[in-house]
């Protein structure tokens, strides 16, 4: 490219002109295949989608649907157009989809059809017009619409490309706005990182209403003129099966994911040497699985971090292997980053503070919610990332904890209060409080410790059903301890890491 990049049309023009033939996506089901300049042309149909439901650029679209190559069809279509795209969580549940549909002033939903029952009741209860259209994920075109003749023209730079909503401390979602520039410098650094080309292919299996997979997985090949194979979902007894069938060259997994990779047969080894390094991002891997996984596969992990907020990645290992600090989250990775104290003054290397970053990659701020944006940024511009930690004297990055209270559930962020909540509802709950604990195959899973009512008997079994209803099976607290009070501060606030002190004295007539 000429000049520099700025938003996700003028990737998507670029490589449509440049290399119109070359492989942009492969449905690792069907073995359907997109070009570039076929995504072209597909977002021009999108165009017309929307502008036939009076839809005008600027405007949101929100989307529930799984991976599929429709899915990925709409959400580029929609951006290289200049709309603003909202992909819901699938995970979360219907009062908080109810809240994103609302909250989000999105004009149009893009649903599949399993979906579309709940989706219906979901936008009865919202007073605006809200057009649907039903539609297959693995669709290979979109609906037939009469294309307009007039040209697509670009939107800008600062136009806002993608509202990603993620959990809070309060447990009400927060609206991250990303642009076009935010979100194009990070597929550039991205590839840049990596030294990823046009010869380079992934395996896409993180869900693409996750930024991860939105950004790194999606846009980054857009990037560097690459490709990406992509299956519905992760399936641990398929994933090495697609990675070599597709001739993959990297792949992208959270540490849930490899966790899982473990306990399937062994690949041919022959057959991935193709596979040039796997990237984990979202959560914390224990060094003993990275040097476990490198030991047992043969490819080398780097690990990385970001979030929703700057558009995933802001920290990466290097390439190199030699270079990379297991343990660490790496080097700042499409901007700056530094180590605060309490007083939001920078600290040197070797002190633990909180982690902040800046740069072309940070959100624009968080919809409809000014304070919150406000309280987000330090007042010299830099993004608080609510994570504890220390710079090394080279320059890496470790964190040591979280002074948000947020459980990460396999890449997954998941507001303790969601969880005491759904637990106060039972009538024998006194009160409740929930905080993270160490899994195996999630990196944190939820610990609830409850107070039971004087004189109510419940039995761990009971609640957890009383849960599932409530919560939905992944939510649902893989440890409930009953216990006779909560560990409280003299403001009177439950203090949630002495939940996990062992000294917390169960309630002795319960068990």
């Amino acid at each position: 490219m000429s000049a520099v990049p700025r938003t996700v049309h003028a990737l998507i023009e670029h490589n449509a002109q440049q290399r119109p033939d070359a492989v942009y996506v492969i449905d690792a089901e069907a073995h359907q295949q997109l070009s570039f300049g076929e995504l072209a042309r597909s977002c021009r149909r999108v165009n017309a989608l929307f502008r036939s439901h009076g839809l005008a650029p600027g405007d949101t679209v929100s989307l529930i649907m799984p991976n599929g190559l429709m899915t990925l069809q709409l959400l580029l279509g929609a951006m290289q157009g200049g709309w603003c795209v909202n992909p819901i969580n699938l995970l979360a549940q219907p009062d908080q989809m109810h809240y994103v549909l609302n909250h989000s002033d999105c004009k149009l939903v893009l649903v599949s059809a399993d979906l579309e029952p709940a989706v219906r009741v979901m936008l009865s209860g919202i007073g605006r017009r809200i057009a649907l259209v039903v539609i297959a994920p693995d669709a290979s075109t979109v609906p037939a619409i009469e294309l307009s003749a007039t040209q697509i023209s670009a939107p800008p730079a600062e136009a806002l490309a993608l509202l990603m909503y993620t959990s809070g401390t309060t447990g009400l979602p927060k609206g991250v706005m990303l642009s076009q520039s935010n979100l194009v410098a990070n597929a550039l650094a991205i590839s840049a990182e990596h030294a990823l080309g046009s010869a380079d292919r992934v395996l896409a299996v993180l869900p693409l209403y996750h930024v991860n997979a939105f950004v790194v997985t999606m846009l980054a090949p857009l990037a560097h003129g690459g490709s990406l194979v992509l299956p519905a979902k992760f399936s641990s007894t398929r994933f090495w099966l697609q990675a070599t069938e597709h001739q993959c060259t990297w792949l992208n997994v959270v540490p849930t994911m490899i966790s899982y990779l473990f306990e399937v047969a062994l690949p041919d080894l022959e057959q991935t040497r193709s596979i040039r390094f796997c990237r984990s991002a979202s959560a914390a891997l224990p060094p003993a699985q990275l040097h476990a996984f490198e030991q047992q596969f043969g490819i080398g992990i780097i690990e990385t971090m970001g979030l929703t907020e700057t558009a995933a990645p802001s920290f990466s290992n290097p390439l190199a292997a030699a270079q990379r600090k297991p343990g660490s989250v790496g080097l700042a990775s499409g901007g700056e980053a530094r180590i605060v104290d309490a007083d939001l003054a920078p600290v040197g290397d070797g002190k633990i503070g909180e982690i902040t970053v800046r740069g072309l990659h940070v959100m624009q701020g968080y919809y409809k919610n000014d304070a919150v944006t406000q309280a987000a940024f330090t007042p010299d511009g830099w993004l608080r990332s609510g994570d504890l930690g220390y710079r090394d004297s080279d320059g890496f990055f470790f964190v040591t904890g979280r002074i948000k209270e947020l459980i990460i559930k396999g890449g997954e962020n998941i507001a303790p209060r969601e969880i005491d909540e759904a637990l106060l509802r039972h009538p024998a709950v006194l009160e409740a409080a929930s905080v993270g604990i160490a899994d195996v195959h999630y990196g944190q899973d939820i610990m609830a410790c409850v107070v039971l009512r004087c004189g109510q008997n419940l039995t761990e079994a009971e609640l957890r059903d009383f849960c599932h209803c409530q919560l939905g099976r992944y939510k649902t607290p893989k440890v409930i301890r009953f216990v006779s009070e909560l560990p409280r501060g003299p403001s009177g606030k439950v203090q949630r890491l002495k939940l996990l002190e062992p000294m917390l004295e169960p309630d002795c007539t319960l068990t």
